[in-house]
């Protein structure tokens, strides 16, 4: 699955020259003109990265940190912001609100490309790692194979994207829709129950008879991998 960006920029030649270089890169990205958009598409469409335009207008590209961060579903979510203040209390400011980093205007697509990747290995390494772990699961992404507690787990190729993208994510609840757009693609339409059919199947044989549930229904929100619990 291709790394999801929102772009929140509104100016429009920026924006499309943005997407342009980070689309090449192999990045899936949405684009959003202010910052109350933005705000929506960060709810509905979970990206692993919001890139945020400092100066934008009526919603500054402050508050809207404030709020993304004040939010359950988007308070991890790494924070890229793309500023033309280079004053050093100015990049405080914006890191001290919740950015994870910053890149000046004007920058080149290469570095912001850098820049991308280096907050997504140090924020969310999981989607860096070749073998991603969960208490006793054990998720290999070269092989495409999972354990737990040492054994192996036969898992369907639906079953193991939604496993590797609650591994991806833990602790982190997604809606069906959600679930639909990052697991089975915006492309492919299924009808949202069948998120509880294919998460039945994944309980099925991750837990079998004896082994303790991971998997948290959040009732009217959706499903989470749930870090509360101990083995």
């Amino acid at each position: 699955m291709k790394t999801k960006i929102l772009l929140i920029e509104d100016d429009e030649n920026i924006s499309e020259l943005v997407k342009y270089n980070l689309t090449r890169a192999e990045f899936s990205v949405i684009t959003a003109a202010d910052g109350e958009e933005g705000l929506l598409l960060a709810t509905e469409e979970s990206p692993d990265l919001i890139l945020l335009d400092w100066m934008l207008p009526n919603l500054s590209g402050l508050e809207i940190c404030r709020r993304l961060r004040r939010n359950n579903s988007t308070a991890h979510t790494p924070i890229l912001m793309l500023t033309a203040r280079a004053d050093e209390p100015d990049r405080i400011r914006g890191l001290e609100t919740g950015a994870d980093d910053y890149i000046t205007k004007p920058f080149s697509p290469k570095e912001l490309v850098a820049r991308i990747q280096a907050v997504l290995r140090r924020v969310r390494p999981a989607l860096a790692a070749e073998q991603l772990r969960f208490k006793d699961i054990v998720l290999d992404n070269v092989s495409h194979q999972v354990t737990r507690a040492e054994k192996p787990v036969h898992l369907g190729p639906t079953e193991y994207r939604l496993l590797r993208h609650f591994m991806e994510n833990p602790g982190r609840v997604f809606s069906r829709e959600q679930l639909l757009d990052s697991v089975w693609g915006y492309d492919v339409y299924v009808e949202p129950r069948t998120v509880d059919v294919h998460i039945r199947r994944l309980r099925k044989a991750i837990n079998g008879d004896t082994l303790p549930d991971y998997i948290r229904t959040v009732r009217s929100a959706g499903y989470a991998l749930d870090t509360t619990n101990s083995i």
